[in-house]
């Protein structure tokens, strides 16, 4: 199975103060993401892995080089990464819908293999990863489930709904889905909307598809954390690490 991952932007909340390195490039236990990514990916049977780069695109480059992975992965360049994910992953285009089933993936994320292992063995030809253990407000990412069916995704939901959990930011897609939504991605920058991000995309074509098109799966209880300020850093130091490292599937 093909991976693609979204690692282009500037990362601005993590720091103002001074430059950093793309956030896939953040190191733990001496390694990067990327570099645990890879090894994720590779075990859990994936065929390749797709990287949609900008802000520091040659640092990622030389991480690739680094770890002797130019065999396994491949870059394209987003030069409009400062306005948003949608555009990167519009970039991917038939990298992305690429006619067989592809994960998407969010670089920014450090978390239990398992996770991974979950999205690449499930039943669904479609499928979201649902935590229900989060914080409340208007950060997460939310997937709220009524009847067993998802009715919506988005960091500000309304509506009834008998179970919410947060999106970890991977993805599992059946070629026609994953067509519809660069569609949707291409559409909204057609019409010029500001700050796009790939999730409204994804939103667009849950709405619009028929039950039964998209399915989840539960996590709650396996580790992992979406990497957006300072204080994601630490937590992700004390709390998470302890929890992945050693993990295999």
């Amino acid at each position: 199975m093909k991976a693609v991952m979204l690692a282009a932007g500037i990362g601005n909340r993590l720091s103002k103060d001074r430059p950093e390195p793309p956030k896939v490039l953040l190191r733990f236990a001496g390694k990067t993401l990327l570099e645990r990514h890879l090894e994720h990916l590779k075990r859990c049977g994936a065929s390749e892995l797709v990287v949609g780069v900008g802000y520091e695109a040659e640092m990622i480059h030389a991480e690739i080089r680094r770890l002797g992975a130019e065999g396994f992965v491949r870059t394209v360049h987003n030069p409009r990464f400062r306005d948003g994910s949608g555009i990167t992953l519009a970039s991917l285009g038939d990298e992305f819908a690429c006619g067989r089933d592809v994960l998407l993936m969010d670089g920014d994320v450090l978390y239990d293999e398992r996770i991974l292992k979950r999205l690449v063995d499930t039943r669904h030809r479609n499928c979201l990863l649902l935590d229900r253990d989060f914080e409340p407000g208007d950060e997460p990412v939310k997937i709220c489930v009524r009847g067993g069916e998802m009715v919506d995704f988005h960091k500000k939901v309304s509506g009834s709904f008998d179970l919410m959990g947060e999106s970890v930011g991977f993805f599992r897609f059946a070629p026609d889905v994953a067509a519809e939504i660069l569609k949707r991605c291409r559409f909204h920058i057609d019409n010029n909307e500001p700050a796009l991000w790939y999730e409204e995309s994804i939103r667009d074509v849950l709405l619009a598809r028929p039950a039964g098109t998209f399915g989840y799966e539960d996590v709650t209880g396996l580790a992992w954390i979406e990497i957006d300020f300072p204080d994601d850093v630490q937590r992700a130091e004390r709390e998470i690490l302890p929890h992945v490292e050693g993990v295999r599937v």
